[in-house]
């Protein structure tokens, strides 16, 4: 399971409590809704949300990143220096928004005794190349949830994967209209389940 920040419906509660993996993002802000289990917690880590976390001690001793054996970074460092120039001309007011914190939570998980991985850019490169697509309107980035499916198909190829807590609406400088359009492809073919939630909460990650 895949356990955005929006919505959970009772149905989407009960898949993650029966679930054998379960992914949460960030400040895992949905976990009141659907407590339990977590295997993953995938984090922006640049920009703001990963100062804001690491920063935290509630984050820090959040029941979710405790129980997690896993820290996904879901923004390649090596990536996200190449969008620093760019960034500056096309959007000045993300001045920091490349600033790269993934030392740092190599370091918390280390003194943690988790796991970190990065995500690689070859998938957020995938993720832009299949949402073009779907003609999405300018963007800065895929939101994590997008970039957490991807990674979740590549290291689960052949399990059956569901969603809670998606509700496609958050930051404007992510392309949420056609990352609907990609899970609602992906749910078509068989690729995902997609459990209900109130779609007109926001949620500016889960995707």
């Amino acid at each position: 399971m895949i356990v955005g920040n929006g919505e959970i419906s009772e149905e989407g509660a009960a898949a993650i409590a029966a679930a054998d993996f379960v992914i949460r993002f960030n400040e895992c802000r949905s976990y009141a809704a659907s407590p339990g289990r977590t295997d993953v917690v995938a984090v922006c880590n640049t920009g703001r949300p990963a100062k804001a976390m690491l920063g935290s001690d509630t984050w820090r001793t959040h029941p979710a990143v405790m129980e997690a054996s896993e820290i996904w970074s879901v923004r390649d460092p090596e990536k996200f220096t190449v969008l620093r120039a760019p960034l500056a001309v096309s959007h000045p007011e993300l001045d920091d928004f490349c600033d790269d914190y993934t030392s740092h939570f190599n370091v918390f998980c280390k003194d943690a005794g988790k796991e970190h991985i990065v995500v690689e850019k070859v998938i957020h490169e995938a993720v832009d190349d299949a949402l073009a697509t779907f003609d999405p309107a300018p963007y800065v980035v895929p939101s994590s949830g997008m970039i957490a499916i991807a990674a979740t198909f590549r290291r689960f190829p052949e399990v059956e994967i569901g969603l809670a807590g998606f509700s496609h609406s958050g930051w404007q400088w992510h392309p949420f209209a056609a990352e609907r359009q990609l899970v609602d492809s992906y749910i078509a073919n068989g690729r995902l389940t997609r459990h209900p939630a109130d779609t007109s909460l926001s949620s500016s990650q889960g995707a």
